[in-house]
C-alpha cells in the first residue's frame, strides 16, 4: 500500500478526529508548538511591571514555568526564613553574616548583586516582549520601552548603590583594619578564642590625636583626649573612663621591658609639671627615648605603649586602640548629619589662654543644639577660660551624641560619607576577623545606651593628676564596672529624673537639676564611681 504524500495540486484534506497527521518529511525535525501569550497592551504593562517586583512571576507569565516557579518557591522561602530569623535571632544572624566579612568576601558579593541586578532587568525585558502584542503600533512601542528602561532604573540604582556600599567597605577595611590577626603586629593584642573572644569585657583605649588641630607641628603627635570604654559584651553597658591629658607619673607593670627605663612612671624624676612627661607627650616621647622596637613587632609602638602604662593605671587589660585624628573628626561628624547635644555654658570657638586672645565667636547655651562637623569639635574641644575636665566631660557625651546618631537608617542613608571619612581619621589594631563580635558588641551598645562615665579630676575624690594614687583609682574604677552592672536594670528605668538630648517627647531635653544614684539611692558623692552620662549630658545651664 503506498502512501500519501502531500501535493501542491491537490486539495488538502481536513483530518477527521482521530486521524493521524501526516508524518514530517524525512531530515526535517517537527517543531513543538509554542503557545500564544500575547495580551493587550495594558495587560502587557501591568505583568511587566509585576516582573519588576516579582520576577520569577514574569518568568512564569513568559512561558519558563519550570524556572519560574522554582525561583518563586526559593525567593518566598527566603523571605520568610529571614523575616523569622530577623525578629528572633537578629544579633546572632548579624554576628553569622559579619563573620563572613573580607575583602574576597566583599569583592565576591558586589559581582554577584552585580550580575543578579543584570538578570533582573533581563526578565523585565524579556516579559515584555512575550506578552505585548504580536503588532504593537508605533506609539505602543514606544511606550513599552520608555516602562521598561523606568522599570530597569528602579531595579538597576538599589544593585548599583548595594554594590558602591559593598566597594566602600572593603576599601574601609583595607585602609583601617588588618585582614587577620597574625597580620597585626603588637605584642599587645589579647589572647582570645573565638568561643571567648573578649573575656567578659571588651576595653578599648580611645586616642584623639591633636598633631592637626591649631598645634606647633614641632609638639608632634599629642594624644589630648584619652578615653578607656570599658563595655560588658553580655549587656552592652558601657563605662567611659576619662584621665586628664596632664597626668603625671604614668605607671608601667614591673613586667614590661618598659618598667626599667620608667620605675617611677612616665616621670622626669624631679618635675610633675613637665609637660613632656606627662599623658599626652606618651605617644610620641616614649619611642624617642626607649626605641621602636622595646615591645618588638608592632604596628604602632606610641599606641602599645599607652595601652599597657593606661591599662595599668585604671587596673584593666587593654584589648585594643582607635585613634582619632581629631583634625579630622569633623569630617566624620558632617558624615553623620551633625550631632544633638546639651550646651549648659558658654564654648569658645577658638582663642588662646595663654596668649591672652579671646575668642571671636561663642557656641551659646541651649538646649537639643544641632551641630555641625566644625561645631561639634569646637564643643569638644574649645578651652578658652575652661579647664581641661569641662572638655573632659563635654567629650564624653559628643561621644553618647555619636551612639544615638549612628542608628541603621541614618548610617545606611550616609554610608559612603561616613566610611570615607572613617579612612581618613581613624587608626586602630582591631583585625577585620574580629569584626563581626565587635559588631555584635557595638550592637548591644547602641540598643542599651547605658553609658556612664568616670572622670579623674585633680583635687576631686581625692586624684592628683601631679601624684595620682593608682590604689585608688583601680578601685574606683573596680567599683564603678561593678556599679554598672548591678544598676543597669535600675538606669533602662522610664522613671529616670533626666533626659539625653533629643529623647524628650517636646523635643526639647527636660533641666536637670539632679543626678541619678545607685539603685538603692545611698551611694554618696564620695563613694559614686560612676555618672550616667544621660545625667552629666542633660541640659542644666549653668549661671
Amino acid at each position: 500500500m503506498s502512501s500519501w504524500t502531500p501535493d501542491d495540486s491537490e486539495p488538502r484534506r481536513i483530518l477527521d478526529d482521530g486521524d493521524e497527521p501526516p508524518a514530517a518529511a524525512s531530515g526535517s525535525p517537527q517543531r513543538a508548538a509554542v503557545p500564544d501569550l500575547r495580551t493587550g497592551f495594558a495587560a502587557s504593562a501591568g505583568w511587566t511591571v509585576l516582573a519588576a517586583v516579582v520576577p520569577p512571576v514574569g518568568l512564569i507569565r513568559s512561558g519558563r514555568k519550570v524556572l519560574g516557579w522554582s525561583l518563586l518557591g526559593v525567593m518566598a522561602g527566603a523571605v520568610a526564613g529571614l523575616g523569622y530569623v530577623l525578629i528572633r535571632y537578629r544579633a546572632d544572624a548579624v554576628s553569622a553574616v559579619a563573620s563572613y566579612i573580607s575583602v574576597n568576601t566583599l569583592a565576591f558579593a558586589g559581582a554577584a548583586i552585580a550580575v543578579g541586578g543584570l538578570l533582573w532587568v533581563m526578565v523585565v525585558g524579556y516579559t515584555h516582549l512575550r506578552t505585548r502584542p504580536a503588532n504593537p503600533s508605533l506609539g505602543q512601542r514606544a511606550a513599552g520601552a520608555i516602562l521598561v528602561g523606568l522599570l530597569s532604573f528602579v531595579v538597576a540604582a538599589p544593585a548599583a548603590v548595594a554594590v558602591r556600599y559593598i566597594y566602600d567597605t572593603a576599601s574601609l577595611l583595607g585602609t583601617v583594619f588588618t585582614n587577620t590577626k597574625s597580620a597585626t603586629r603588637s605584642t599587645t593584642k589579647p589572647t582570645t578564642t573565638s568561643a571567648a573572644p573578649f573575656n567578659g569585657r571588651l576595653n578599648v583605649l580611645l586616642l584623639g590625636g591633636d598633631n592637626g588641630f591649631d598645634r606647633d607641628e614641632s609638639l608632634g603627635a599629642r594624644t589630648d583626649t584619652v578615653i578607656v570604654a570599658s563595655i560588658d559584651t553580655v549587656t552592652g553597658d558601657t563605662v567611659l573612663i576619662s584621665l586628664p591629658r596632664n597626668t603625671a607619673k604614668m605607671p608601667f607593670p614591673t613586667s614590661s621591658p618598659l618598667y626599667e627605663y620608667y620605675p617611677e612612671g612616665f616621670y622626669d624624676g624631679y618635675d610633675p609639671d613637665n609637660a613632656e612627661y606627662m599623658l599626652n607627650a606618651m605617644y610620641d616621647n616614649v619611642p624617642a627615648t626607649v626605641g621602636t622596637d622595646i615591645l618588638g613587632e608592632t604596628d604602632n609602638v606610641g599606641a602599645d605603649i599607652m595601652k599597657i602604662s593606661v591599662g595599668y593605671a585604671l587596673g584593666l587589660d587593654i584589648d585594643y586602640y582607635a585613634m582619632i585624628n581629631l583634625d579630622g573628626f569633623k569630617d566624620l561628624i558632617d558624615a553623620l548629619g551633625g550631632i544633638t547635644v546639651n550646651i549648659n555654658y558658654r564654648i569658645p570657638k577658638g582663642g588662646s589662654t595663654d596668649k591672652g586672645i579671646p575668642p571671636e565667636e561663642w557656641l551659646e547655651p541651649g538646649p537639643n543644639q544641632h551641630l555641625g562637623g566644625t561645631d561639634a569639635l569646637w564643643y569638644a574641644r574649645g578651652r578658652y577660660g575652661l579647664d581641661d575636665y569641662s572638655r573632659m566631660e563635654r567629650q564624653r557625651c559628643v561621644i553618647s551624641a555619636v551612639v544615638r546618631q549612628a542608628d541603621p537608617v541614618n548610617v545606611l542613608t550616609r554610608y559612603e560619607a561616613i566610611t570615607k571619612a572613617g579612612k581618613q581619621i581613624i587608626r586602630t589594631d582591631i583585625q577585620s576577623d574580629i569584626l563581626p563580635d565587635i559588631l555584635t558588641v557595638a550592637t548591644k551598645v547602641k540598643e542599651k545606651n547605658n553609658l556612664k562615665s568616670i572622670v579623674f579630676k585633680h583635687g576631686v575624690d581625692g586624684f592628683s593628676s601631679r601624684y595620682p594614687d593608682w590604689d585608688m583609682v583601680r578601685t574606683r574604677v573596680a567599683t564603678a564596672l561593678t556599679q554598672a552592672s548591678a544598676t543597669s536594670t535600675a538606669q533602662a528605668s522610664p522613671t529616670s529624673s533626666s533626659s539625653a538630648p533629643g529623647t524628650s517627647t517636646t523635643g526639647t531635653s527636660t533641666p536637670t537639676a539632679t543626678k541619678t544614684t545607685s539603685s538603692a539611692g545611698t551611694a554618696s558623692a564620695s563613694t559614686q564611681a560612676a555618672e550616667d552620662t544621660a545625667d552629666a549630658c542633660a541640659y542644666n545651664p549653668k549661671t
